[in-house]
C-alpha cells in the first residue's frame, strides 16, 4: 500500500504579468494532504488563497505564470499534457467554486449540469447520467426530483449542495472547496459543513477547504495553513492553530471572531488594523511587519522561513520559540 500523499504542493509560485510589471500572488507555498484528510487554508482576502486553489487544476488565466510542483497522486499537474489534464479535472480532482449562483448555468436544469461531467468523461450513457444525477442529489440531501429545477428556483444552500453533487459526480479523489459556505446563514452553513465532513469520511477523499473563517476551518479540518501576502506563515493541527496560534497574524485572525460563551471576547472583540499589502508593492522583510504588534527591528530587513513551532506545527516568525505575544 502506497504511503504517498494524495496532494503535494512544492514551492508553488504564481505571478501575473511579466518583467517589471510582474505581480507575485503566491510565493513559495508548500502543502501536503493525505487521502481521507481535510486541510484548511485561511487568510484575509488578497492573501493568495483562491489563486493557489485555481493553480491546483491549472484554471488560472493565460497571464499567470506558475512554477513549482503540484503532485496529484505523484503526477505533476503543471507538466501534464492537455489531454491528460482534461481527464484529471472532475475525475481525479474537482473544485467547488465560491458563489454557486455564479458558477451554475442559469438556463440549464441542474440535473443536466450534474450529468455533464459524467458524459464528458464517458462515465455513463445520457440515460444513466440523468439517473446518477438524481442519486447524487439525494446523496447531498436534495430530492431527485429537483434535477428538473433551474438554479434560480433553489435556495442558496440548495445551490451549494448542487455544486457539491457536481464535484462528486466522477468520484474524484480530491475536492477543493473555495469558500463553500460564503453568504449562507449559520444554520445552512452548519448543514453544508457536516455534509462535507460526512462525504470525506465515507468516500476516503481528500478535502482542501479555503475560508477566511478560522473557526469554521478549525471545526471542519484536521490541519490548517494560514496564508499572508502569498505565503504560508503558519501550519499545524487545526484546533491548535485556532486556539493558540504561534504566528501573530494567526492570533489576530483567531481573535477577530468572538467565541460563544466567552464574555471577554464578546465585549471586546479584537481586529487587525490595516489591510494585507498590495502584491505589486510588498514591503521588505516580513510582509506582515507593518501590521504586526510584536515586530522588532530585524523584521523589516529579513523575511522569515517556516520553522518548527512544536507539536507538529511550523510558523514563519522571529518570535517562534520565545513565546512573545503568545496566548497560550
Amino acid at each position: 500500500m502506497s504511503t504517498r500523499p494524495l496532494l503535494e504542493v512544492r514551492n508553488l509560485s504564481v505571478t501575473y504579468g511579466s518583467g517589471a510589471a510582474a505581480v507575485p500572488a503566491v510565493r513559495g507555498v508548500d502543502l501536503t494532504l493525505p487521502a481521507g484528510r481535510k486541510l484548511g487554508v485561511a487568510g484575509e482576502s488578497g492573501c493568495g488563497k483562491s489563486t493557489m486553489a485555481l493553480a491546483l487544476l491549472r484554471l488560472l488565466p493565460a497571464s499567470a505564470r506558475t512554477t513549482g510542483e503540484i503532485l496529484l497522486d505523484g503526477e505533476d499537474v503543471l507538466t501534464m499534457k492537455w489531454g491528460r489534464l482534461r481527464a484529471v479535472r472532475w475525475a481525479g480532482a474537482s473544485i467547488v467554486f465560491q458563489g454557486a449562483m455564479h458558477s451554475l448555468n442559469a438556463v440549464r436544469r441542474i440535473g443536466d449540469q450534474i450529468a455533464e461531467p459524467l458524459l464528458v468523461h464517458g462515465r455513463a450513457t445520457p440515460a444513466a447520467a440523468r439517473s446518477r444525477a438524481g442519486e447524487l442529489l439525494e446523496h447531498v440531501g436534495l430530492p431527485a426530483a429537483r434535477a428538473a429545477a433551474y438554479p434560480h428556483e433553489l435556495s442558496g444552500g440548495q445551490r451549494q449542495r448542487v455544486m457539491i453533487a457536481m464535484a462528486l459526480a466522477c468520484d474524484p479523489r480530491l475536492i477543493v472547496a473555495d469558500e463553500p459556505t460564503t453568504a449562507l446563514d449559520v444554520m445552512i452553513q452548519a448543514q453544508i459543513l457536516r455534509l462535507i465532513e460526512r462525504l470525506v469520511a465515507e468516500q476516503d477523499i481528500g478535502l482542501l477547504m479555503i475560508s477566511h473563517d478560522l473557526a469554521v476551518l478549525a471545526d471542519t479540518c484536521d490541519r490548517l495553513a494560514v496564508m499572508y501576502a502569498g505565503r504560508v506563515v503558519e501550519e499545524g493541527p487545526a484546533k491548535a492553530v485556532y486556539e493558540a496560534a504561534a504566528h501573530p497574524y494567526g492570533r489576530a485572525l483567531s481573535a477577530a471572531f468572538p467565541r460563544i460563551g466567552d464574555p471577554a471576547s464578546r465585549r471586546a472583540p479584537r481586529g487587525l488594523p490595516g489591510d494585507p499589502p498590495d502584491p505589486a508593492g510588498l514591503p521588505g522583510g516580513c510582509a506582515f511587519h507593518p501590521r504586526c504588534p510584536v515586530a522588532v527591528e530585524g523584521c523589516a530587513e529579513r523575511d522569515q522561513e517556516l520553522r518548527d513551532a512544536g507539536a507538529g506545527r511550523r510558523a514563519a516568525c522571529v518570535h517562534v520559540g520565545t513565546q512573545v505575544g503568545s496566548t497560550s
